[in-house]
């Protein structure tokens, strides 16, 4: 079978074509919908409700809409029914996180994830935002998550950099240095 990212590619470019021909379309909106399209697709039971043969495609189209926090605009809605007919409900969230991609180079931006020990509210996020977008020179799209065995601290994964500025990494520093 070929590869998850060589079936999505086509997808997500052509995706990312009619949002760009659609007048009025939001980059970030279709970025959102189609990460919440492919962690929707990423479910266990939807997986196997995809996967079985006694579900049309009308049906499974129906269930997603439902399932969906937001109601979907008329591109998201024949992308998702374009993706169901081809039976490709499976590749929707390499689809999402290479759309994701594009729109990212278009804009100039990176997405970038925030590792701490504690939850951040939004605006120490922001503020931190500030800082890594002159450390890392570009502008970030920042997610947090709560990684308790960080101690204290922040590490940060922007694609393949990652800045690890944790209790945890400094007292592995400390370790090796001793150890040495």
């Amino acid at each position: 079978m070929a590869e998850l990212a060589t079936i999505a590619r086509p997808y997500a470019e052509a995706l990312f074509k009619a949002c760009k021909n659609v007048a009025g379309t939001d980059m970030t909106a279709a970025a959102s919908w189609t990460d919440e399209l492919a962690a929707i697709a990423a479910n266990p039971q939807m997986r196997s409700l995809a996967d079985n043969p006694k579900v049309n495609a009308g049906q499974l189209f129906d269930v997603f809409t439902s399932i969906a926090r937001s109601q979907l605009p008329e591109l998201a809605r024949n992308f998702l029914k374009t993706v169901i007919d081809n039976g490709r409900v499976d590749v929707l969230p390499e689809i999402a996180a290479q759309f994701r991609s594009l729109v990212n180079s278009s804009t100039g931006s990176s997405d970038a994830l925030v590792y701490s020990a504690f939850p951040m509210d939004a605006a120490a996020l922001a503020d931190l935002g500030t800082t890594l977008e002159k450390r890392f020179g570009r502008k970030l799209n920042l997610s947090g998550k709560v990684d308790e065995s960080l101690i204290g601290g922040v590490r940060v994964v922007v694609g393949d950099e990652v800045l690890d500025t944790s209790v945890k990494a400094r007292l592995e520093q400390m370790k090796a240095a001793l150890t040495a």
